[in-house]
């Protein structure tokens, strides 16, 4: 093996692939005193009536329904809503327990958020710290600290660019000289074969596709207990979508990670060899 490290990435969806449910449904939704069903539908007729994209349309809505409802919405409160977010099992110790698994391959392992959910929440989640790069949508905020406009809006079709900005090491969201250049492959600081994709839903089914045709590997998730869950992860491999499909529970010795622990050691077989 060579001395130099070898470069993984494994990028995660959040809500359904680390934590269960939307990240809005465990605090913010409950005080606008409307039920998720109502809140979600009036979001989708919200895009449909302004030929809008989904993912801006229940950021402005969140906003709206905010300042109607006198709720505060400063980035403080946001990180106050993220607080409540549930994780799956083991995920609170899985990045320490596979990281050291891969430092022991020889492997530098980074690990990255791609999520249509909201950044501010994400970030106070006791795992933050976990990624290098947290890609996910995210309000703007005015003097008073008070969101105001959306950010950034990560939907299905836009989360590929982000795949495309750790493959190239082009990390800022703000700056595209890189990731609009033409970089040769094997200059890239993570190969596309060296990416992990986890995820569980139908946003996520472009990255998974990108990542696997490129040679890297995509794990759906699914919930034992959620109707049709089980089901369209499954379906996702009989598509030839994602690589494999697991229950989402990251315990030592789980599916998720006996699967990643296999994929860092093809890795790292597959460049002794090269």
């Amino acid at each position: 093996m060579s001395e130099q490290a070898i470069s993984v990435a494994i990028a995660y969806d959040f809500d359904g692939t680390l934590s269960p449910g939307n990240m809005q449904e465990y605090d913010f939704i409950p005080k606008l005193d409307v039920s998720p069903k109502d809140f979600w539908e009036k979001a989708r007729v919200l895009a449909e009536a302004n030929q809008m994209d989904t993912i801006l349309a229940y950021m402005w809505l969140m906003i709206r329904e905010a300042n109607v409802r006198g709720i505060a919405v400063r980035k403080s409160d946001f990180h106050d809503f993220g607080e409540q977010i549930r994780l799956f099992p083991g995920v609170a110790d899985w990045f320490s327990r596979i990281n050291i698994y891969a430092q022991s391959k020889g492997i530098r392992l980074e690990h990255f958020i791609i999520s249509s959910g909201i950044r501010e929440m994400i970030e106070a989640t006791p795992i933050h710290p976990e990624f290098k790069k947290v890609y996910a949508s995210a309000f703007m905020f005015d003097h008073n600290g008070v969101a105001c406009w959306p950010a950034l809006a990560v939907n299905y079709t836009t989360k590929t660019q982000y795949l495309f900005r750790i493959n190239k090491g082009s990390l800022d969201v703000h700056d595209n000289s890189v990731i609009n250049k033409f970089v040769p492959t094997e200059e890239r600081p993570v190969p596309f074969e060296n990416m992990i994709f986890i995820g569980d839903g139908e946003t996520d089914i472009p990255c998974m596709r990108l990542v696997k045709e490129q040679g890297g590997h995509a794990i759906a998730v699914y919930q034992p207990e959620k109707t049709g869950s089980k089901e369209h992860a499954e379906k996702l491999v009989e598509e030839g979508r994602a690589t494999l499909f697991t229950v989402a529970d990251y315990n030592q010795g789980k599916g998720i990670d006996l699967a990643v622990r296999a994929i860092l050691d093809r890795i790292e077989a597959t460049s002794r060899i090269r």
